[in-house]
């Protein structure tokens, strides 16, 4: 059966809607990043900024070029740690969701 929506219309209707969702995406970004896994969280990240801010407005707040951004979050980018940092700030400021770091010790 063919979708009649794309993904990303679907991941930013979900976003718009639920305030709950739009937080665990954020999250889940982040942490798959201290995880290991930088390539799925840049995935990641470039859907929740497509689906709340969107490339342009994260360009005026970052001082950065929206391509310059969309290649950072791309498949072959690599941003900076200070580019990187930078963006998930402004993304908390800009979608209300505030993240918090805490220690977790493994159980193994």
């Amino acid at each position: 059966m063919p979708l009649t929506r794309s993904f990303n219309d679907l991941v930013k209707a979900r976003v718009e809607a639920d305030p709950v969702f739009r937080q665990a995406l954020f999250q889940e970004a982040v942490q798959t990043m201290l995880d290991g896994d930088v390539a799925t969280a840049k995935s990641v990240l470039r859907d929740y900024i497509n689906a709340t801010i969107g490339f342009g407005r994260l360009a005026q707040a970052t001082g950065t070029p929206a391509k310059s951004l969309m290649r950072m979050f791309g498949r072959p980018g690599n941003p900076t740690a200070e580019n990187l940092l930078g963006v998930i700030s402004v993304l908390q400021k800009q979608t209300g969701v505030h993240l918090e770091v805490a220690a977790v010790a493994d159980a193994a």
